[in-house]
């Protein structure tokens, strides 16, 4: 894993459709949607934010979790709408021993069934593998939650098994959760659409 260029500066990842970059204060309406849609808290640990103030916090959190080499928050922009904010991706739980990371994504529930999750993990799939050089990238979802199943075994994940509570997530407890992986050697030989 190439970790020094993985923290070198915000990644910027993207193809025709999709742009993934730093999340800046201009973002900040684009990202309420997100952060305070309690419909999208279902399946993810915390809780939604009741204030744009505590949302424009987040923005600042992400720069200092960037510079401790702790998590990569990245917006997820689609260009055919002048680049307005759908989402975010997540990278983290970098083990440099093993050259594994997690994968997250979150997007807008009203841009949800357009193929953009599936697009930013495959986008996120070829920057991992061939610019970092990461040999396996590994995603949790909760066991209810079938369209973020769907992204990852569209992007050939394997579902390795479920890790019976296993895990605590603020605002949710103790929660179940099931593993899926991908492998550079596995990555190199399909075709991900």
């Amino acid at each position: 894993m190439h970790y020094d260029k993985l923290f070198k500066n915000f990644p910027i990842i993207e193809d025709d459709d999709v742009l993934m970059k730093k999340i800046e204060k201009q973002d900040l309406n684009d990202y309420a949607e997100i952060n305070m849609n309690e419909e999208l808290y279902r399946f993810k640990p915390g809780e939604p934010r009741k204030t744009i103030a505590a949302v424009d916090n987040i923005i600042g959190h992400h720069e200092r979790d960037f510079n401790k080499k702790k998590i990569i928050n990245l917006g997820i922009y689609l260009k055919i709408m002048n680049n307005k904010m759908v989402g975010v991706a997540e990278v983290f739980d970098f083990d440099r021993t093993v050259n594994v990371v997690t994968i997250g994504y979150t997007l807008n529930q009203n841009y949800w069934g357009r193929g953009i999750a599936t697009k930013t993990t495959s986008l996120l799939l070829k920057y991992l593998f061939n610019v970092i050089d990461v040999n396996r990238i590994q995603a949790f979802v909760m066991p209810q939650n079938e369209k973020s199943k769907n992204v990852l075994l569209r992007n050939k994940f394997t579902k390795e098994g479920t890790i019976r509570q296993g895990n605590y997530w603020k605002g949710r407890g103790v929660v179940d959760l099931e593993l899926y992986s991908i492998l550079k050697s596995e990555y190199l030989y399909i075709d991900v659409k």
